[in-house]
């Protein structure tokens, strides 16, 4: 099943051979939010090219676009608030949640424990709000 594929198995007629390469989150400054991402979170930069700075995990997909706000045209603002991105982590996220918090992380909600799973919501210089959930595998 492709990504285009609904959950029927039918694909649409229509419908191209689609992915999601990146998520654009707004920012002052994209050169203190990528030392942020790097330094704090520990994700790879993708891409820096002038406009275009991309941090993830190399290989991993999923990337996330650091769009200065200055560049983004007129009218737009920074959205401080819940991005709906969420991250998964490996290994004991309670270690890691204590980890980040000594290296200057903000958080908005600790580690909380649900029945769908173990997460908490990092917040990055800008306000943008990440969650951050501790994989089953």
């Amino acid at each position: 099943m492709t990504a285009s594929t609904p959950a029927n198995g039918k694909s649409h007629p229509n419908t191209p051979r689609t992915w999601i390469e990146s998520t654009a989150v707004m920012v002052q400054d994209r050169h203190r939010s990528k030392a942020w991402y790097r330094d704090h979170l520990g994700f790879d930069i993708i891409n820096d090219s002038d406009h275009w700075v991309t941090v993830g995990r190399k290989g991993q997909g999923g990337q996330i676009h650091l769009c200065q706000v200055s560049e983004a045209g007129e009218g737009a603002s920074l959205e401080p608030g819940n991005t709906g991105i969420l991250i998964y982590l490996n290994g004991d996220l309670r270690a890691t949640y204590e980890r980040l918090q000594r290296a200057g992380v903000k958080f908005s909600k600790g580690v909380t424990k649900m029945p769908w799973g173990t997460f908490c919501i990092a917040v990055d210089p800008d306000g943008n709000e990440l969650i951050l959930m501790e994989s089953a595998e």
